[in-house]
């Protein structure tokens, strides 16, 4: 099992704002904060993004957003999909309305037609019964030990969690999180990111001794090298990372600019032991949609035909 894949699809926005909607549990979205042209900015650092990722030789398949229904976390496509290296294509289930617009059929179609897909599972129907899953910002997955870790919280119920991890043969590791002032963690890739031989975690926000042991005992018994990073650096989006392969078989460690910013000379050179890091600038798009450089890059595990 690979842990990370040189191929990503990123969703372009077409209406990029502050969602309402999500606001409640989202404590890293800002509507206070003045930045006039909003969508232009974030087009911006869209593309700009783009263009770093695949000059390092990273695969990028970027799809527009639709203008049917107005979504303003369109450019978060990790949280309805994620695709696994067996050919399996898992579909999630969304708290909000405006957010479950983004679950788009017609970009599953688009995989079958171009990549090896065995299965699909899709978990939407327990949207019904209030029940959620949000992709990759609810779980953060180590596929080499088959681990899936998630923070329990209004958008990750365990029910879900356990029902996917009994379908595709990963064993659930939960627990509860919360920030600085005991505000309950909406997303576990907040606060946690893993590659190959390491892990990105803040382990201050797991405050109960026995979540907090049972999740490091699993990652030091997967061989994980843990980069314990602070409230501070959480809040500068240092949690939202993710593992990338370049050509040449480099590897890198995607993050934003701020997030690499907050990072101390002794945690880079942690994570320098393992891949290269690539910052790359989204102010806007953390600012006002509450979500980092992870959350736009939905990892494309499966074959091409």
């Amino acid at each position: 099992m690979f842990q990370a894949t040189s191929s990503l699809f990123m969703v372009r926005p077409a209406h990029f704002a502050f969602n309402e909607q999500t606001a409640a549990s989202n404590t890293f979205q800002n509507a206070t904060v003045s930045i006039t042209d909003i969508q232009a900015k974030a087009i911006a650092e869209f593309d700009a993004a783009v263009c770093t990722l695949r000059e390092k030789g990273i695969e990028v398949w970027v799809i527009e957003d639709t203008d049917e229904v107005i979504k303003p976390d369109a450019v978060f496509p990790n949280n309805w999909i994620s695709t696994h290296e067996d050919g399996t294509v898992v579909l999630y289930p969304m708290l909000t309305p405006n957010r479950r617009a983004e679950r788009r059929m017609d970009v599953v179609t688009e995989l079958e037609n171009n990549f090896q897909v065995a299965k699909i599972i899709d978990l939407s129907n327990y949207e019904a019964s209030h029940q959620f899953l949000e992709g990759t910002g609810s779980i953060v997955f180590d596929h080499t030990a088959r681990v899936a870790y998630a923070c329990l919280s209004p958008r990750t119920h365990l029910a879900v969690l356990l029902q996917l991890c009994n379908e595709i043969g990963y064993t659930a590791i939960s627990f509860h999180a919360v920030n600085e002032h005991n505000v309950e963690v909406y997303h576990t890739n907040v606060i946690m990111g893993i590659g190959a031989d390491f892990a990105v975690i803040c382990l201050a926000s797991i405050q109960d001794e026995k979540e907090r042991n049972s999740v490091v005992q699993s990652l030091l018994q997967s061989g994980k090298e843990i980069i314990d990073v602070s409230f501070d650096q959480i809040k500068s989006f240092a949690g939202n990372v993710l593992a990338v392969n370049g050509k040449n078989d480099l590897s890198y460690l995607a993050m934003s600019q701020s997030a690499f910013e907050s990072f101390t000379k002794e945690q880079l050179a942690q994570i320098g032991k393992y891949c290269q890091i690539l910052p790359i600038p989204i102010p806007t798009i953390e600012t006002i949609g509450g979500g980092s450089v992870r959350c736009m890059l939905a990892q494309n595990f499966l074959k091409k035909k």
